[in-house]
């Protein structure tokens, strides 16, 4: 499974997700737009947006999305919560 957050310096829900997918061990990349413009471009392109968190769960795109937004898509995808 390849988790990919996009999230902005600060953002304290993104903050909550990471936390989350830890706790689960769940491996995740972490892209700061706010640091990387590319990394902003990138999910602009894939979401429409550049809210955070954003995350690109194996091509599963969740904008602005919550830690209970998060652990339906992972169930969804087979990972237990």
């Amino acid at each position: 499974m390849n988790v990919i957050v996009y999230k902005k310096a600060g953002c304290p829900w993104a903050a909550a997700v990471e936390a989350f997918l830890q706790a689960i061990d769940v491996p995740f990349e972490v892209r700061d737009v706010t640091q990387n413009p590319a990394f902003r471009r990138e999910v602009e392109e894939k979401s429409g947006q550049s809210k955070s968190p954003t995350l690109d769960i194996d091509g599963e795109i969740l904008p602005d999305a919550s830690v209970e937004d998060v652990a339906e898509a992972l169930e969804n995808a087979g990972i237990g919560t």
